[in-house]
């Protein structure tokens, strides 16, 4: 238990977050989020966290990747709408 927190701890604070996108964030983030739950929860049920951590993981930044894309989709629906409400204004519409 106490490698996978280090090896997570490093993780962090090497990668970093500064000068990357928000779908790498995301991503990162669940993939973070999923070792750890993966880890502490194969640690309680089987004794070894390691293949926890790798299953966390991959489903932690595949869940992270899938909600990037629905976010970049929802604000793009939102600027949709916002444009063509916009564009629907009559003349003496204020701005």
């Amino acid at each position: 238990m106490k490698k996978m927190i280090a090896i997570t701890a490093a993780a962090v604070a090497i990668t970093g977050c500064s000068g990357m996108s928000n779908t790498e964030q995301r991503t990162l983030s669940g993939a973070s989020i999923g070792a750890v739950a993966g880890g502490v929860g194969a640690a309680i049920f089987h004794g070894n966290p390691i293949w926890g951590v790798v299953g966390g993981a991959a489903v932690g930044a595949a869940s992270g990747y899938a909600y990037d894309a629905f976010k970049k989709n929802e604000g793009s629906n939102y600027n949709a709408g916002y444009n063509a409400g916009k564009n629907n204004q009559p003349n003496n519409a204020p701005n």
